[in-house]
């Protein structure tokens, strides 16, 4: 279920900082469109810690909805992670009872809890409910890494089906992949490293980029499940001034500028999240212009 590209998807807001309903349908008919493996909502890259408990649920409810009109059955997994394990509870049950597919559950940030309580934090949020639930590790955001011997005990329970491993250390990567039953979806953090993690016998990608362009991370992505290489590797040099560019300053800040002015939403944050300053917007529309984003934005749209 959770093969190839998946989007992290970004929460679109209005200039009153309110959520933009109608443009979140617009995103997500477009990532359909496209042809995208399944969505991510209310993960990091939306903002999640910004919205309301009630708009969290509100932006998985309208994913779902949409995914749920489409031609084809596209997998919804909803974000529901954060360091009170009551909390993310509660809100896995619900997002349970909206009707999705599955779970995406970033480690605990700022409380760094040792690998005992991580694995006691996600065994309780699995046993509360029957949805698959994909782990997150991203160090650099939560402060904590989730250990590959964590990762394996984690494993044994059964509706732990996988890792987004956005540690950034391949050699992790590939101890995970090497110890853990290939069975267990692994599934890359970071765009720039798609390849070599489906090379290793990675699952594919929960990716910032196909916010921006779908179809091009989707055929990248599967392009290297099949093995194709060379073609994968020609995507790559392509997409990669972009893959770099999104991380000019904290995600998602570049990809919503990129986003904006492609016409696809309003330049719009939540604080402490703010817009790209000056310069990051100057290096981003130069990328943009060589890849010939704003003359193609219509073909995106």
């Amino acid at each position: 279920m959770f093969t190839g590209c998946g989007t992290a998807l970004v929460t679109p807001f209005k200039l009153d900082g309110s959520l933009d309903e109608a443009t979140l349908r617009s995103l997500v008919d477009r990532q359909i469109a496209a042809g995208i493996d399944f969505l991510v909502p209310c993960g990091t890259t939306g903002e999640s810690p910004t919205l309301t408990h009630k708009e969290h649920l509100r932006v998985v409810e309208i994913t779902i909805e949409r995914a749920k009109l489409a031609n084809r059955k596209v997998p919804v997994v909803g974000g529901a992670g954060g360091y009170n394990t009551a909390e993310v509870i509660t809100m896995a049950r619900e997002i349970e009872a909206l009707g999705a597919d599955g779970l995406l559950s970033v480690a605990p940030y700022y409380n760094k809890p040792t690998q005992e309580g991580l694995y006691q934090h996600f065994k309780a949020i699995a046993a509360a409910t029957r949805l698959p639930i994909i782990l997150y590790n991203i160090q650099g955001r939560t402060g904590i890494n989730i250990e590959t011997a964590t990762v394996k005990r984690l494993a044994e329970i059964p509706n732990i089906v996988g890792v987004k491993e956005a540690s950034g250390n391949i050699s992790q990567m590939a101890q995970v992949l090497h110890q853990l039953p290939e069975t267990f979806d692994v599934l890359c953090g970071d765009d720039a490293i798609t390849i070599p993690l489906i090379s290793l016998g990675g699952r594919g990608v929960i990716s910032v980029l196909s916010n921006e362009l779908p179809a091009e991370m989707t055929q990248l992505t599967h392009f290297a499940l099949e093995g194709n290489y060379p073609e994968a590797r020609k995507m790559q040099r392509q997409l990669m001034p972009l893959m770099e560019a999104n991380f000019l300053e904290a995600n998602p800040g570049p990809a919503k500028y990129v986003m904006s002015q492609m016409g696809l939403l309003e330049l719009a944050f939540r604080l402490p999240m703010v817009p790209p300053s000056e310069a990051t917007r100057a290096r981003l529309d130069a990328v943009m212009t060589q890849m010939k984003l704003r003359q193609t934005a219509a073909a995106h749209s």
